[in-house]
């Protein structure tokens, strides 16, 4: 009982703290051995850290640690080389201002699917939403939503090959690819995208009859609505660091877009690149190959559940590369960039490596045996639906997708694989339901992500939680529950 109250104390306390700003590198080791503490044992706290959460953490960085960085470092050359700001253009300029919502949630969601870094399209995004926004005379409070609904949402979790990392998590877990349940994925993505499409339009008309257009705001306070005096709150995927690097690579990045132009079609080849190379490893060049000599060479490797994150990476090597080349003699300081984009990845990988450390260590109580058969056993005949509860739970709590996603199969991976076999569900279901239940709860108000969105747009959750919840939340709950329906009648497609 007293392990059980511990686990719930310390989750509570992390949720608290972090949206009070503290970093979760301190504190999920400090709730993980609180945990122990009030569990009684005391002797265990020390060992609990030093063997147990570091030892989860060191295993999440060895799986994933790639990933992070090649992602964070394909975003910030997409940013710095100009080919974000052309593609958002070239959409805008197609679909007017009379259409800016439409026109922002494409933009957030090309540059997204294609690899950049969420944080880096929103910072690269808000100007051109701005403008698009006021000149259409649609309320600025909805450009949050607006940029969610295309970064945070469909592209992030459902749309077949993103390379998002929540797309990569289950990977390890369930010997699946970032193309898990395919259709199925298209059909979540399309119920987000056209529902949250759908929601914020009628939130505009609403506006206009009630005569409410942009609005007066301070448009010229910081970059992108950030005063310089105030950093946003900290998150457990981001932190105010993370918000003053983007401050100063977003001015870089500008500076550098007016002087060397990047066209469409030059922008677009990278992005292309990561899903097509990724797609073409998977389901032509790895499955013709002969792993047995690999394997005898490392005994432990576990072929199957690596081929996976092996396509992701080398996709973004090569998209990285060819970005680099394409833009030979137009860089400002590639040097600067290719550090940066390095740097940006070091703060998201420890933040959630430390969540999954804490995991560990909660999972290693004997309180955590309750709570494990009562999440189970929510549906001892469909564990879709005991999955999903999961891990949108955990992403709520954590205020993180990933953070909630790894903490989940860290603990719960194992019996959840066992229990598809059991119920003869595709793994591949399995994948895709917890990626999409993971983008359920994740942006609560405490969410780092969500903390950092305002501050970039200068506004406040009272202006524009309410839209951007519907748009991240509720919508993409009723697209989980309409996946494991499907799912659980026709089976994985």
């Amino acid at each position: 009982m007293f392990s059980t109250l511990a686990i719930i104390i310390t989750l509570f306390l992390l949720m608290f703290f972090a949206y009070r700003g503290y970093s979760v590198l301190i504190l999920a080791p400090i709730m993980a051995t609180l945990a122990v503490f009030l569990s009684g044992n005391f002797l265990s706290s020390i060992p609990a850290y030093t063997d147990v959460f570091m030892g989860a953490l060191s295993g999440f960085l060895l799986k994933f640690f790639p990933i992070f960085l090649l992602g964070a470092l394909f975003g910030r050359l997409m940013a710095d080389s100009g080919a974000a700001t052309a593609i958002a253009n070239t959409v805008v300029e197609k679909l007017g201002a009379s259409k800016a919502i439409l026109a922002v949630i494409l933009v957030c969601a090309i540059l997204t699917y294609g690899g950049v870094s969420l944080f880096v399209v929103a910072f690269a995004i808000y100007p051109i939403a701005k403008d698009l926004f006021k000149a259409a005379d649609i309320p600025k409070r909805l450009i949050p939503a607006a940029i969610a609904l295309g970064s945070f949402t469909f592209t992030m979790t459902a749309l077949p090959g993103t390379p998002a990392i929540q797309n990569a998590i289950p990977i390890p877990y369930y010997n699946t690819n970032v193309f898990a349940a395919p259709i199925l994925g298209i059909i979540g993505g399309t119920i987000m995208f056209i529902g949250g499409w759908l929601w914020l339009q009628s939130r505009a008309r609403k506006a206009n009859a009630a005569g409410e257009g942009y609005g007066q705001h301070d448009d010229d306070v910081g970059v992108g609505g950030i005063d310089a005096k105030k950093e946003p709150a900290n998150d457990t995927t981001n932190n105010a660091a993370q918000s003053n690097i983007a401050k100063s690579n977003l001015a870089t990045s500008s500076a550098m877009q007016n002087t060397h132009q990047t066209s469409f079609t030059i922008a677009m080849i990278p992005l292309v690149l990561v899903i097509a190379l990724n797609a073409l490893l998977t389901y032509a060049v790895f499955p013709s190959l002969d792993f047995s000599g690999l394997q005898a060479q490392f005994p432990d490797l576990n072929i199957d559940g690596s081929l996976g994150l092996w396509s992701i990476i080398i996709s973004l090597v090569v998209a990285c590369i060819v970005l680099i080349v394409l833009r030979i003699g137009h860089w400002n300081n590639l040097q600067k960039t290719i550090n940066r984009g390095t740097y940006d990845s070091m703060l998201p990988i420890f933040n959630t490596a430390s969540e999954v450390g804490y995991g560990a260590v909660i999972a290693s109580l004997a309180g955590f045996l309750i709570i494990r058969d009562n999440i189970l056993n929510l549906s001892p005949d469909n564990p879709l639906i005991s999955e999903a509860v999961a891990m949108t739970t955990l992403a709520g709590i954590t205020g993180s997708s990933s953070g909630g996603l790894s903490i989940a199969l860290s603990t719960l991976g194992d019996d959840y694989l066992r229990m598809a076999v059991e119920a003869g569900i595709d793994p591949e279901l399995m994948h895709r339901v917890a990626v999409m239940a993971a983008g359920g709860l994740d942006t609560l108000p405490h969410s780092g992500a969500v903390i950092t969105l305002f501050a970039i747009c200068g506004l406040t959750h009272k202006q524009s939680y309410l839209n951007l919840a519907m748009v991240t939340m509720v919508i993409p709950l009723i697209a989980v529950t309409s996946i494991i329906i499907l799912g659980t009648m026709f089976g994985s497609f």
